[in-house]
């Protein structure tokens, strides 16, 4: 048991000892022609909080990127190799990026930490397993986005057997999370709901751009990343980005993060 400890602190001490690697990657499913609506949202997500941390990384889109991650709790994707080490999926790399003092947020206070991680977890909830609920469960979007783009890098039969598992997946943590049994208007509802609670919290400082103040911190990553990918993202049933696009706040700061970090200006006026 010692020993044990004894390997977890010197891990940690190695994990803040470290600068950060200049040659640090992302890894993530093609864009153009694979990667789905959960995991681009998952990506961006990462993709925005590194930039927002001002830390170099590059990318390397890999058509098994799923099954070289090393897991997560729901997309396991992106994952991060930063030297000898690898994370997946948001809160893990934001931790990682927090141990070695690098982090956006640092200006926070412990209260206003634990109050904005609240709305982290809700944002990342809700919003993956609408994603989840809308590209696994709808039918029409399963048939025409879903399964086409997810099956593309395998040749037949290997493409069936990849959709069939991650289509079993995806509904299996929709159970988990009590989501299975919902009917769209009620996933719509939930995703309302919390748009509503990120509008609120941003119009709390309307002359300022982030979620808490002039600086951003991971909550203005994972918001981003989330209701970018959602409007941004063409399916068959668009009842997601029609719902997101009722908040004007929440669309003028995608537009703000998008054009401060992206610069592609994919939102219209």
């Amino acid at each position: 048991m010692k020993s044990q400890y004894l390997n977890q602190l010197h891990t940690a001490e190695k994990l803040v000892a470290e600068p950060w690697p200049e040659d640090a990657t992302l890894y993530q499913p093609y864009e153009a022609e694979q990667i789905l609506l959960p995991e681009n949202a998952s990506c961006l997500a990462v993709k925005a909080y590194l930039k927002m941390c001002n830390l170099p990384f590059g990318i390397r889109s890999c058509a098994n990127a799923e099954h070289m991650s090393p897991g997560g709790r729901m997309t396991k994707l992106p994952f991060i190799r930063a030297g000898a080490f690898i994370f997946a999926e948001f809160e893990p790399i934001v931790n990682f990026v927090e141990q070695k003092h690098l982090a956006i947020g640092n200006w926070q206070d412990e209260d206003e930490k634990a109050d904005m991680r609240t709305y982290v977890s809700l944002v990342e909830n809700i919003f993956t397993m609408a994603e989840l609920y809308i590209s696994f469960k709808n039918e029409r979007v399963y048939k025409e986005v879903t399964a086409p783009r997810n099956g593309v890098v395998f040749p037949w039969p290997l493409n069936h057997m990849q959709n069939y598992g991650k289509r079993r997946n995806a509904l299996r943590l929709l159970k988990v999370y009590q989501w299975d049994d919902l009917d769209i208007d009620s996933v719509i509802d939930n995703v309302a709901k919390c748009c509503e609670t990120l509008e609120y919290k941003l119009k709390e400082s309307p002359e300022t751009p982030f979620f808490y103040g002039d600086q951003p911190c991971e909550l203005d990553a994972i918001a981003f990343g989330h209701l970018f990918s959602i409007l941004t993202t063409n399916l068959p049933n668009m009842a997601l980005a029609q719902t997101v696009q009722k908040y004007k706040h929440l669309v003028e700061f995608c537009r703000f993060v998008d054009e401060k970090y992206f610069q592609t200006r994919c939102l219209p006026n």
